[in-house]
């Protein structure tokens, strides 16, 4: 695959959890940081985490305390997983590198609904 995979979204209730999941098939996943993106109707994609290559994680403001990115070069896997779900939070989440980046994968839709 040319893309990484992102998977784990679903429909939540406000309060909820999720955790997503993204794979690169590459073997060099190791050697970039890597962030999830997220795209909200009729907003720019915009990045939520990032994580860099010595396990240093960065948050935006609108998630920061409720979200947790982790990564697991042994498996190519970054994940994300998001307590305290808001409405807001609704969005396409995809992941990607933070520089040198891959086309875009499908990203994996979460749904924070009552």
């Amino acid at each position: 695959q040319v893309h990484p995979v992102e998977s784990g979204g679903g429909l939540v209730q406000p309060g909820g959890s999720l955790t997503l999941s993204c794979t690169d098939s590459k073997s060099i996943f190791g050697a970039y940081d890597w962030g999830w993106y997220r795209q909200s109707p009729g907003k720019q994609r915009e990045v939520v985490a990032s994580i860099t290559i010595g396990n240093s994680a960065s948050y935006g403001d609108s998630v920061k305390g409720r979200f947790t990115i982790t990564r697991d070069n042994a498996k190519n896997t970054v994940y994300l997983q998001m307590n305290a779900l808001k409405p807001d939070d609704t969005g396409v989440y995809y992941c990607n590198r933070i520089i040198y980046q891959q086309p875009w994968g499908q990203g994996t839709q979460v749904t924070v609904s009552s």
